[in-house]
This record gives C-alpha cells, sequence and structure tokens, in this order.
C-alpha cells in the first residue's frame, strides 16, 4: 500500500530491500577476475612493478589476473573508439569484476597516461551494461620522494565515479627506487606487507560483492527515469566535446 507520509516517491519504482537478492545463496565459483592498470611508459615503470607485483599476490589469493600495457593508446578522443588498444582495454574492462591502479604521482597529482586509461573507460551503458558500475577497485600510488597520498586520492574520486566499490585500504610507495630490487621485485618490509593487504582486501569485497553487484548499484531514481532519457543526458556533453558526467 502507498505511504502517504512520502508523496514525492513514486510507487511503482520503489522497491523494499530484497534480502535474497543481498544473500544470493548461489555465489559464481569461478576465480575472481582481476584488471590491473599502471600509469608509466618508462622502461623501468615502478607502477608497473607494484602492478605486476600485486598481481602475483593476487593469483596466490585464487585470482586470474591482467595486466593491461598502455604503451600505443592514443589520446581520449584522438583516435575511434575502434582502435586496437582501447578496444582491447574496454574488453578487459567487461571481462573483470574488480580493478587495481596504480599510478605515479607527478606534479602532485596522477599521471596523464593513467588519466587517459580510465578516460577511454566509457560512463554510458554499453549495450545497457555500465562497464565499471559495481566493481571493486583498489587503488595504489608510487613517488620518487617522500610518502604521498594524492594520486590515491584523485583515484578514489574517479573510482566513486566509475560507480566503483572503491576498498578503505590503500597503498602509498615513496621513494620507490629503493623499493625495488635489480630484477624488479619489491623487497621484503612493511610497504610490500601493505600491499599484501590492499590486495587481500580487494578480493575479499570482490567475493562479497560480485554475485550482486547488479543489485547493489540498482537505483531507483534510474528506474523512475527510462533507459532513453537516461543515455540522452549522460551523453549530452558530447556533442559540445566534453566528457560524460554522470556518475554520482
Amino acid at each position: 500500500m502507498p505511504d502517504n507520509t512520502t508523496p514525492n516517491i513514486d510507487d511503482t519504482q520503489f522497491r523494499q530491500i530484497d534480502h535474497a537478492r543481498l544473500f544470493p545463496e548461489e555465489r559464481p565459483a569461478h576465480a575472481p577476475r582481476i584488471l590491473l592498470l599502471h600509469g608509466s611508459l618508462r622502461t623501468r615503470s615502478y607502477s608497473r612493478l607494484l602492478s605486476q607485483e600485486s598481481a602475483r599476490i593476487l593469483r596466490r589469493l585464487g585470482c586470474e589476473t591482467r595486466n593491461f600495457d598502455p604503451s600505443g593508446l592514443p589520446l581520449p578522443d584522438d583516435a575511434p573508439d575502434t582502435h586496437p588498444k582501447v578496444a582491447a582495454l574496454r574488453d578487459l574492462v567487461m571481462w573483470c569484476e574488480g580493478m587495481v591502479w596504480v599510478s605515479p604521482e607527478r606534479h602532485g597529482a596522477m599521471t596523464g597516461i593513467m588519466k587517459s586509461q580510465i578516460d577511454w573507460i566509457p560512463l554510458a551503458p554499453t549495450g545497457g551494461i555500465r562497464p565499471t558500475q559495481g566493481k571493486t577497485l583498489a587503488v595504489a600510488q608510487v613517488s620518487g620522494g617522500s610518502q604521498s597520498f594524492n594520486a590515491v586520492n584523485q583515484m578514489r574520486v574517479l573510482g566513486r565515479w566509475m560507480r566503483m566499490l572503491t576498498i578503505p585500504n590503500q597503498s602509498s610507495v615513496p621513494k620507490a627506487w629503493d623499493v625495488f630490487d635489480d630484477a624488479g621485485r619489491m623487497k621484503p618490509g612493511p610497504l610490500y606487507d601493505r600491499v599484501v593487504d590492499v590486495m587481500e582486501e580487494l578480493v575479499k569485497f570482490t567475493l562479497l560483492t560480485r554475485a550482486q553487484s547488479d543489485y547493489l548499484t540498482d537505483r531507483y531514481s534510474e528506474r523512475v527515469e527510462s533507459l532513453e532519457e537516461l543515455s540522452r543526458r549522460v551523453n549530452a556533453p558530447a556533442a559540445l566535446g566534453g566528457a560524460e558526467t554522470t556518475g554520482d
């Protein structure tokens, strides 16, 4: 029966919490699928080394991992989305259930290389599906100097904007040149232990949420708004050369 204390709610689209969907008895049995992005093209890229070290830990935790190489990825809007590198990135985003973003901090921010990868991921529905919505995310950064959190803080904002479930923990690796050995492996110590913590937490959150990610991100406002209206609103700035702005 409609509740007359909330007259502004559309009762045809309002839903009580569905505990069966929130706590499903059947859950996926396959290995969690995690995509890792890094934000540097240098021959000895510490963000790449950290993403590779993270992937090793994730595989030890039972995950299937893919590391995307951003070399050759065009600037956003400087090539069609059929470009092979763009298509490869988008296919991996559709494949994964969780992501790890690792960026150097450059001029107090994430790198343009890192941001370009994220900018190529569409926000609007592709075939009725938002590629990142409901997927888990862990963020990490490397710095040449003292420890900082500017890049991870920026990536957290982006993760929320992309409707991802960004885990509470994160990794910031200062003086990265002194943290990796000549073979490119991360040295043991508190910084390495923190990376293990972050990957462990990412796997836990992925296992907890992947079966019901669609339900967790189902929104009353979008049930009220038609798909056609939503698509028009999301893509409207594209005609002006701007970026998609939804994601709140």
